[in-house]
C-alpha cells in the first residue's frame, strides 16, 4: 500500500511522491531554547520521530534536520532576567533538551543546527531578497513584503486583504504593511550581533528555517513538518521568502501535530499549566509517556491528565507482561528480523500508510497482545502454535521499535517497576514475602477469609499475587 499524508498546503490527503524516487528530506521546527521542554514540545519531536523511523523501514532514505533557535527575543529576555549571556542560556536549554528527548528514547536527527552556526547563510538568503526587490531596509531593520507575494496565506487559507481590513496589529511605522516581518534585526545594545550588508544585527524568527533547509535539502523539501501553531505566520511566512528567494517550491507536503490540552484546557502560560517533561517523567515511565503522545491521531488535539497517563502505563505493562511470557512459557525471547510479515505487522502498516495513525498502530499492537495471551492460555503449546507466537513476537518487535517502546528487558522494566512501587508503599520485599508464606499457610488451612483479605490487601497497593504449580509469585503493577 502506498502512504498518504495529509497536507495542510491542500487540505487533503495525497499520496507520498518524494522529489527524488526513494529519498525523503525532511525538516521539523525544533525549539526555541530558553526553557525546559513541556509535553507540547514533547508531542511534536515524538510524532516526527516515528515519522522517520516507520519511513526508514519503508526503506526510504531520509535525511532528518531538526534544528535549534538560539538566539531570539524570548531567549535574550530570559537571559536579561537572570543574569546570563544570551548564548549560553541557550546552550544549558539545549543541553536540557536532549536530557529530556533521550529520556523519551527520540532518535537525533540526522543535523540539528543552531541558528549562530548558520549566520552567513541568512545574511545571503536576505540578501537575495533585497535584490529582487521584495524586501527592505529600514534604519537597519530589512523587512519582507508581503504584498510581493501574491500566493501569501496558501497554507493557512487566510487572504492578506482580509487580514489588513480585520487587523488589531499594533501599527509600527518602519513597515510598509502590518503583516511584513523582519528578516534582520538591527543591534541593540547588550543583545547578540552579527556584521551584514545592513550593519550589524541579529536574525528575524522566520528566515532561519528557510535558510538552513536550503543548506542542508536545497530548495525544494518533501516534508516540512511542526506543530499546528506555526501555520501562521511562521511556516506562511516561510513559503514566501523560500518561493520567492528560489523561485521554486518550498515543500511538497506540510504535516502539522496538534495541541496538547491538560485536564481539557489550553496549555498556555496564563493558565500556568504546562507541564516539563523532567517532572512527568519522575511519575511516569518514558515509554508510557511516548505510548501517550501516540495514542490519538497525531493532527488530533490530545488531553494531558493522570488518568489518561495511568491508563497508558497499564497498556504499556500489559505489552511487557506478554514479553514476559512469551520468554518464560514459550521460550521466545527476541528473534530479530522475521523471515516474512505477519499478519498484525501488515495491519500495523495499513494504520501508518494512512497518514501514520498511530492511534490505530497502538491498537493493532493491543489485538496482537490479547491474541498472544490467548494462545499462551491455552497451556500446552503445539509446533503451530509456538510458529504462531514466534510470528507475533516478530511483529510486535518491530511495531514497537516503530513506536519507540519495548527498549528494556522485560525483567529490568519490571524489577525497576517493583523498587518505585515498593518505595511508594513503603513495603519491603521481604515484608511482601512475608505476607505471601502467611497467604499461604492460610490457604493451607482452608482460612480462605485471611487468605483473601492479604491478596486484596495487596492488590490495593498494586502487588498483584498469581499462584502456580511452583508457588505464589508476586510482582507490582500500575495502579
Amino acid at each position: 500500500m502506498a502512504i498518504r499524508i495529509y497536507n495542510t498546503l491542500t487540505k487533503t490527503k495525497e499520496p507520498f511522491e518524494t522529489v527524488t524516487p526513494g529519498q525523503v528530506k525532511m525538516y521539523v521546527c525544533g525549539p526555541t531554547v530558553y526553557d525546559y521542554c513541556h509535553v507540547g514540545h514533547a508531542r511534536s519531536v515524538v510524532v516526527f520521530d516515528v515519522v522517520v523511523r516507520y519511513l526508514r523501514a519503508m526503506d526510504y532514505q531520509v535525511t532528518y534536520i531538526r534544528n535549534f533557535t538560539d538566539v531570539d527575543d524570548k531567549i535574550i529576555n530570559r537571559a536579561n532576567e537572570v543574569g546570563m549571556d544570551p548564548i549560553q542560556l541557550a546552550e544549558k536549554y539545549i543541553h536540557e533538551f536532549y536530557r529530556d528527548m533521550d529520556a523519551l528514547n527520540v532518535e537525533r536527527a540526522d543535523y540539528e543546527p543552531k541558528v549562530t552556526e548558520h549566520i552567513e547563510d541568512i545574511v545571503s538568503i536576505v540578501q537575495t531578497l533585497m535584490d529582487k526587490n521584495v524586501a527592505y531596509l529600514v534604519d537597519g531593520d530589512v523587512y519582507y513584503a508581503v504584498e510581493t507575494f501574491s500566493q501569501y496565506g496558501k497554507l493557512s487559507g487566510r487572504k492578506l486583504e482580509d487580514m489588513v481590513a480585520g487587523s488589531r496589529i499594533e501599527i509600527n511605522e518602519n513597515k510598509r504593511n502590518p503583516f511584513d516581518f523582519a528578516l534582520w534585526k538591527a543591534a541593540k545594545p547588550g543583545e547578540p550581533a552579527w556584521d551584514s550588508p545592513w550593519g550589524k544585527g541579529r536574525p528575524g524568527w522566520h528566515i532561519e528555517c528557510s535558510a538552513m533547509s536550503s543548506h542542508f535539502l536545497g530548495e525544494t523539501l518533501d516534508i516540512h513538518g511542526g506543530g499546528k501553531d506555526l501555520i501562521f505566520p511562521h511556516h506562511e511566512n516561510e513559503i514566501a521568502q523560500s518561493e520567492a528567494a528560489n523561485d521554486a517550491p518550498f515543500a511538497r507536503y506540510w504535516m502539522h501535530n496538534g495541541f496538547v490540552n491538560i485536564d481539557n484546557e489550553k496549555m498556555s502560560k496564563s493558565l500556568n499549566n504546562f507541564l516539563m517533561i523532567k517532572d512527568i517523567l519522575k511519575t511516569y515511565h518514558p515509554e508510557s509517556v511516548r505510548l501517550f503522545l501516540l495514542s490519538n491521531h497525531y493532527r488530533s488535539p490530545i488531553d494531558f491528565s493522570d488518568q489518561n497517563l495511568k491508563e497508558s502505563d497499564k497498556g504499556l505493562e500489559k505489552i511487557y507482561s506478554l514479553v514476559q511470557r512469551l520468554d518464560q512459557e514459550a521460550g521466545i525471547a527476541d528473534l530479530g528480523e522475521p523471515a516474512s510479515p505477519g499478519g498484525y505487522w501488515l495491519d500495523f502498516c495499513a494504520a501508518m500508510n494512512d497518514d501514520f495513525n498511530t492511534a490505530k498502530g497502538v491498537g493493532v499492537i493491543f489485538n496482537l497482545v490479547k491474541e498472544g495471551n490467548r494462545i499462551l492460555d491455552k497451556g500446552s503449546l503445539s509446533t503451530e502454535s509456538k510458529g504462531q507466537l514466534e510470528e507475533l513476537s516478530a511483529d510486535l518487535r518491530k511495531m514497537a521499535g516503530i513506536l519507540g517502546i519495548l527498549q528494556q528487558p522485560w525483567k529490568a522494566f519490571f524489577d525497576a517497576r517493583t523498587d518505585r512501587q515498593l518505595q511508594d508503599i513503603a513495603l519491603a520485599p521481604e515484608e511482601i514475602d512475608a505476607l505471601v508464606a502467611e497467604r499461604t499457610a492460610a490457604r493451607k488451612n482452608k482460612d480462605w477469609k485471611r487468605a483473601d483479605e492479604i491478596r486484596d490487601s495487596l492488590a490495593e497497593k498494586g502487588i498483584v499475587l498469581e499462584d502456580k504449580a511452583d508457588g505464589t509469585h508476586w510482582k507490582a503493577t500500575a495502579h
